[in-house]
């Protein structure tokens, strides 16, 4: 254990200062990264201010809600988009099994390797984004609320990377994989709004069997003190478990996958 945290640094030295030899074009990707957002996000403003609120959510409200989801998309997806993404590129052409002789465990590698530091543009307009919603919103502040606001981006974060890696990871045993990053990114472009303008059948799917308004709404919900639909009081501690939940359930899949992985080509 202890060789495996001095390795970590030093993988992840290696990548940063590969990404800063070339200063201009990381810049220029982050600045791109948040006009697209942030063009996204101006459409919804100008939205809400014809038609006041979504779903009861006014604009305020709707920016901290869009700058919670993309804060925890960021962070979790740096450790998991990129590196797991291409998992089924990596199984076909045979450079996966040159990671499994590496003296660290493969998902190690993979997810400090290539630790993506090109989110930094995602960021920067979350958190700027965020500051601006919650100065503008009258939310009682208890240090409680704070420290779970803080501990709900962290376990959303986590929910993100955990599904990521069981996505990444089916590609060991179900080689032509990818494809579920797009079924995926479907729903976590629908997570971003209030989940209570969705149909029921939609919101308990997103709730259980995707449980991708874990990443947003339902957090957000709580410190706003907004009712969450099927979990009421349950939602402020489930969202604090579901990405824990998820990691360890992540590990098991990410064993067995690997267990069952039967060399290049699938």
């Amino acid at each position: 254990m202890s060789s495996v945290l001095k390795v970590i640094p030093h993988l992840i030295g290696i990548h940063i200062r590969t990404h800063m030899e070339y200063r201009g074009a990381l810049f220029i990707g982050w600045i791109a990264q948040a006009i697209g957002y942030a063009g996204i996000y101006a459409s919804i403003a100008l939205l809400l201010a014809r038609f006041e609120n979504l779903g009861g959510w006014t604009w305020p409200q709707m920016a901290l809600l869009l700058a919670f989801h993309l804060l925890a998309y960021a962070l979790g997806a740096s450790l998991s988009f990129v590196q797991f993404r291409d998992m089924e590129e990596k199984v076909r052409l045979g450079t996966f099994d040159a990671i499994l002789v590496k003296p660290i465990g493969p998902w190690t590698f993979l997810a400090f390797s290539g630790l993506n530091i090109e989110y930094g543009g995602h960021i920067a307009l979350a958190i700027g984004l965020m500051a601006w919603s919650v100065t503008s919103l009258a939310i009682d502040w208890s240090p409680g609320l704070v420290l779970y606001f803080l501990a709900a981006i962290v376990s959303a974060a986590m929910l993100t990377a955990a599904l990521m890696t069981m996505i990444g990871a089916t590609a060991l045993i179900w080689v032509r994989s990818r494809h579920l990053f797009s079924i995926f990114f479907g729903f976590w472009e629908l997570a971003r709004y209030p989940l209570n303008i969705f149909p029921l059948p939609l919101q308990i799917m997103m709730i259980t069997f995707a449980p991708l308004g874990f990443l947003a709404f339902i957090p957000t919900a709580v410190v706003l003190g907004k009712p969450v639909p099927i979990l009421g009081d349950w939602a402020g501690p489930a969202s604090l478990a579901i990405g824990p939940l998820f990691v360890l359930l992540a590990m098991a899949h990410w064993r067995y996958c690997l267990r069952n992985y039967q060399g290049a080509g699938g």
